[in-house]
């Protein structure tokens, strides 16, 4: 095994990441949904947002992997981050670097490893985008390209504030911060070719404010909210987008097969509202439209057009 070499310009590495403040924070919905999404787009068993700190590698976010950090020393990561380039492993036992590393030979079993080395804002490279499988795979070009994408996204969360992505009451994104998920997932869906449909919902918010009062209210938009993140898939994107109002980004969706993603989350509501404890129901409309890029310059005019559709009334949007 050879240790990850200590990059030239170490002290200002370290100094950019802990600028950052973000070691040994909670985990956060806006670099969760990245990691899921790009297990999701190169199909392995776990993805990373990794940081590398002066004696260990720390996952700011984790997809099937269940240790928090690991040693800098054994870590693959360490080795990432000495270049600009993304680093990819095809069989880490046919590298000398690794062969012989615990990683490999014990869990989690690295076979595959492919990571891109994240900027801080003066440049230096403070840890990774990773994902990894058990078995050996290759990347193209394309593939490679890909994870720049997704590495990029993590590259604009890590000096973003945070409450200008993040709706305060229910822990979600908010507006801003579904138009920047939901713009890189388009862009993504683009390059496959792979449909994507926007479902909008609309709270009956007044009713329960009226009848229960505002902390009532509070508690409905953040039951509705985690509703909503249990009911779709982990690649979805899902944020608060006005007082009353949520959309769900189903990426890989087209207009034939949404109607599954409504069908759960009328049966989640159903049972939220048989909860003899709670002094209010919930009730929702919902709007449907369906993603076409030459129609749709981006997310926010996606979303602006679902809007202007009538409540339960699905609408799909053909070519031109």
């Amino acid at each position: 095994m050879i240790k990850p070499p200590v990059p030239v310009n170490e002290r200002q590495r370290l100094k950019a990441l802990r600028d950052l403040k973000i070691l040994d924070t909670p985990t956060e919905e806006r670099f969760d949904r990245v990691t899921r999404l790009a297990r999701r787009v190169f199909g392995t068993s776990i993805a990373l947002v990794s940081l590398v700190d002066e004696g260990r590698q720390w996952f700011k976010s984790r997809v099937g992997l269940d240790a928090s950090e690991t040693p800098r020393d054994v870590s693959f990561c360490g080795h990432a981050i000495l270049d600009d380039r993304v680093m990819v492993v095809p069989d880490a036992r046919l590298d000398e670097r690794f062969h012989d590393n615990p990683l490999v030979t014990c869990d989690p079993n690295i076979r595959f490893y492919a990571g891109y080395p994240l900027s801080a804002p003066d440049g230096s490279k403070v840890g990774t985008l990773c994902v990894i499988d058990q078995k050996p795979r290759k990347m193209d070009a394309e593939d490679m390209h890909l994870l720049r994408e997704l590495g990029r996204m993590i590259e604009e969360d890590l000096v973003a504030v945070d409450t200008a992505t993040t709706d305060a009451v229910c822990q979600i994104s908010n507006r801003r911060g579904f138009n920047e998920l939901a713009d890189h997932a388009l862009r993504m869906c683009d390059r496959l070719g792979s449909p994507a449909t926007l479902l909008t919902f609309e709270l009956d918010i007044e009713n329960i404010m009226a009848d229960a009062g505002d902390e009532a209210a509070k508690r409905a938009l953040l039951e509705f909210s985690q509703l909503l993140m249990v009911t779709f898939r982990s690649s979805d994107v899902v944020a608060r987008t006005g007082p009353a109002d949520f959309a769900v980004l189903l990426v890989g969706a087209d207009g034939d097969n949404y109607e599954n993603a409504l069908h759960r989350l009328r049966e989640s509501l159903s049972q939220a509202n048989l909860d003899d404890e709670a002094n209010y129901q919930l009730e929702k409309s919902h709007k449907v439209a369906v993603y076409d890029p030459k129609q749709h310059a981006d997310s926010e005019e996606l979303l602006r057009y679902a809007e202007s559709l009538s409540p339960d009334q699905p609408r799909v949007v053909a070519s031109a």
